[in-house]
């Protein structure tokens, strides 16, 4: 048995499960020599469709550089295949580019190589981390991710009708099986999460808790000292992103087939698993970094904004129509921008 499996009776907070499930450098899903992204893969990010998301990154940039031309560092990090930060260079045209410096940040060997391959040739450096990265420029960096917090590692927290509690997984006969503890947040913990602020009105009511991620950006943020940065992820404010959606938005894909429920706890390192982002949260945790959050809108809005002839290149691109579909990927992502307070 390999050393990072757990024993046959040991219980892990999901949080733990997820990560060892998506991380671990051995049997996690983002760590094997499968194919993640695209037709053959287990899903298909919105940087895969098209180069228009590219185009609007690009468009951003330009109006970022203009408001702080000191800044000539940019950071993507988790870039999956390449395909976005390609899209964005090329966007960008020449004299651009050669104002400005590229870093990607990726963990992920395959992802890694993949990206090596998307951008051969192209003036790129690689680092391994976000702190690395804003080391090499002095902290004075544009930074941009897509589809990137949506898997970080997540709590799950249900409202049980009188208090909170905490899922934990146990694997009997083989088979991973939940089971509720007690929450393991403290109460100052627990004011980080808006939604553990208010008593559900469903029962029972599942919500993911971001800890990870908000501890990743705690972990880098005294190093970014001026620049701005684009989130691009799926989910929404609260509590409208637990809409109708009382047991949550923890999902798995696998074969680009969508698994719910027990199901996730299925497959582990095999498939990709994924949660809404609760960017109440996410722009609560920046301002507490000494950032201020400039805007946040709907993908479609972003698009919107950042490209030119916009509702004609609507009418004639297949790709941007899913990207901007106002009843899908147009309302489900959301577009953050959180600048450094000066």
């Amino acid at each position: 048995m390999a050393a990072s499996e757990p024993e046959p009776d040991e219980a892990l907070p999901f949080s733990e499960w997820m990560r060892r499930a998506l991380f671990d450098p051995q049997r996690g899903y983002y760590a094997r020599q499968i194919g993640t992204v695209g037709r053959r893969g287990d899903f298909t990010t919105s940087a895969g469709l098209g180069d228009a998301l590219g185009e609007a990154v690009a468009g951003w940039l330009v109006v970022e550089f203009k408001k702080m031309p000191a800044v000539r560092t940019v950071i993507e990090v988790g870039g999956g295949d390449g395909s976005l930060l390609r899209s964005v260079r090329r966007a960008l045209g020449f004299f651009m580019r050669r104002r400005l410096r590229f870093y990607m940040v990726e963990s992920s060997p395959v992802l890694l190589a993949q990206q090596k391959t998307a951008l051969s040739g192209q003036s790129v450096t690689w680092f391994d981390e976000l702190p690395s990265a804003l080391n090499a420029c002095d902290g004075r960096a544009f930074i941009f991710h897509n589809e990137l917090l949506d898997a970080f590692p997540v709590t799950i927290a249900q409202w049980d009708g009188s208090e909170w509690r905490e899922a934990w997984l146990s694997r009997r006969e083989g088979r991973w099986m939940e089971e509720l503890r007690e929450l393991s947040l403290c109460e100052a913990e627990r004011r980080d999460f808006s939604a553990l602020s208010q008593q559900p009105v469903e029962r029972p009511q599942r919500v993911e808790l971001g800890s990870a991620a908000q501890a990743w950006l705690c972990s880098w943020a005294p190093r970014w000292s001026r620049g701005a940065m684009l989130t691009l992820d799926y989910g929404g404010e609260f509590p409208q992103v637990y809409h109708r959606q009382p047991r949550g938005t923890l999902r798995a894909y696998l074969l680009h087939q969508r698994l719910t429920g027990a199901s996730v706890y299925e497959n582990m390192g095999r498939q990709d698993i994924t949660a809404d982002v609760n960017f109440t949260d996410l722009m609560r945790w920046g301002e507490s970094c000494g950032w201020e959050t400039s805007s946040l809108e709907t993908q479609r809005d972003f698009l919107k904004r950042q490209l030119r002839g916009f509702a004609q290149r609507l009418s004639q691109d297949p790709a941007l129509r899913f990207l901007a579909d106002e009843h899908g990927a147009g309302t489900a992502f959301q577009a953050l921008v959180q600048r450094v307070r000066m």
